[in-house]
């Protein structure tokens, strides 16, 4: 119980109890307060938790579900992971994924660290422009990306046709339908994504800093690996993890730019499902699933590298 000193005429403290049930009264009456936002805030979210819960956990649920039954649809077995592990097809579609994700993310991180520093070196005015440029070339993707870039560089495109009516044969070997191509479209829909995510840690470094690093004798080579690198790398590994996971689950830039020519975890899972030659949602529930466990492993790897980097998190 809370005691309340009083002071007489005389200095002499007298200590009284403070009667409990008004302290048992102002304390439920925080705690109504607080409940009573608890639920408005409840109130708030109801909203975005049924969207989750309908675009994302239950057709997630669903995927999990369905992969565990046989091309019947009635019979649960486990059949469809044994197809996909015992079929070269499927072992080299993932493979393939695995591999163009990783090159486009590592290729991407390089260029946009290098563009969000060059970007630091002009004045505010010119940063918000370029910073405006970035985020709108950043939505650009998909379908409209893959067709931008036949009318440009496939067979007949505008710049295949003039370099070969001038003499120069710049795109004599290349091939925007092969692996090459489909790696530079990636790295293109990548690097504003990269850039928008990595511009903001350059902001986290102080000119106080550099100017300290100069004044002990420390060279810009020095600065960036002990001081600029360190604060630069929590952002970078975040950032590469979410490019991989974007590419590999990016299905509508390969499927207008490749069709069925090159072989793709999204695209063969858009064909299982979707197709009307080879219908086998089952199977194509088991490939999303492992598609959905390589991104979860991306994000779990991306923790633990944050937990390495950062001190906070530790």
């Amino acid at each position: 119980m809370k005691m309340k000193i009083e002071w007489n005429w005389f200095n002499e403290c007298t200590v009284r109890p403070i009667p409990k049930l008004l302290e048992n009264k102002e304390e439920r009456e925080v705690l109504r307060k607080i409940k009573k936002q608890k639920v408005y805030l409840l109130a708030l979210l109801l909203p975005f938790i049924m969207f989750v819960i309908g675009f994302e956990i239950g057709p997630l649920m669903a995927m999990i579900k369905n992969s565990f039954y046989a091309d019947d649809g009635i019979q649960v077995t486990i059949n469809q992971y044994l197809t996909i592990f015992k079929s070269e097809f499927y072992l080299q579609a993932i493979k393939n994924s695995l591999v163009i994700s990783l090159f486009s993310a590592i290729t991407s991180v390089i260029v946009a660290v290098i563009a969000a520093y060059s970007f630091t070196k002009f004045s505010q005015k010119i940063q918000n422009r370029l910073l405006m440029i970035t985020n709108m070339t950043s939505n650009f993707e998909g379908i409209p990306l893959s067709f931008s870039y036949i009318i440009l560089l496939g067979n007949n495109g505008l710049f295949t046709l003039l370099f070969a009516k001038i003499g120069w044969d710049l795109f004599a070997d290349f091939n925007l339908y092969s692996w090459t191509g489909l790696i530079l479209v990636y790295i293109y829909f990548q690097i504003p994504l990269a850039v928008m995510l990595i511009y903001p840690s350059y902001q986290g470094i102080k000119q106080q800093w550099k100017e300290a690093s100069s004044l002990l004798g420390g060279s810009t080579f020095s600065f960036w690996l002990r001081i600029g690198g360190p604060v630069l790398l929590p952002s970078i590994v975040g950032t590469f993890s979410i490019l991989f996971a974007n590419a590999m689950g990016a299905y509508a830039t390969a499927y207008a730019l490749v069709g069925s020519n090159y072989n793709i975890l999204s695209l063969q899972i858009a064909s299982l499902v979707a197709s009307d030659v080879a219908l086998k949602p089952q199977l194509g529930s088991a490939l999303g699933v492992l598609l959905a466990t390589t991104m979860i492993g991306a994000m779990w790897f991306n923790e633990r590298m944050m937990r390495r980097v950062r001190r906070d998190l530790r």
